[in-house]
């Protein structure tokens, strides 16, 4: 599984969460929400320090990861975290 963040999306958690370099941020599975790889689940983002990473991306220092024991989530997935102007918020695309 691979995972990319665009800037603009790197630069609104950076900003929104008050992120600092040395902190990490995990993208972990939630029930409820809508999702386009699994019905009924979706991703949600908590401050937590890895455990066994599957992917992960480090920029300025902050450690954005997901858990290997939720890889059954993205299905073969990639997980592509790009940014919407529209609605001002982070998207995620599965390819």
């Amino acid at each position: 599984m691979e995972m990319t963040m665009s800037e603009k999306a790197f630069e609104w958690y950076k900003n929104e969460l008050n992120l600092e370099s040395g902190d990490h941020i995990k993208f972990h599975v939630r029930y409820g929400g809508c999702s386009t790889v699994q019905k009924g689940f979706s991703l949600g983002i908590i401050k937590e320090d890895p455990d066994q990473p599957i992917a992960q991306i480090v920029k300025d220092g902050i450690t954005f990861f997901v858990e290997d024991k939720e890889a059954w989530y993205f299905d073969g997935h990639d997980l592509h975290i790009e940014f919407n102007d529209d609605l001002n918020e982070p998207t995620f695309d599965y390819e």
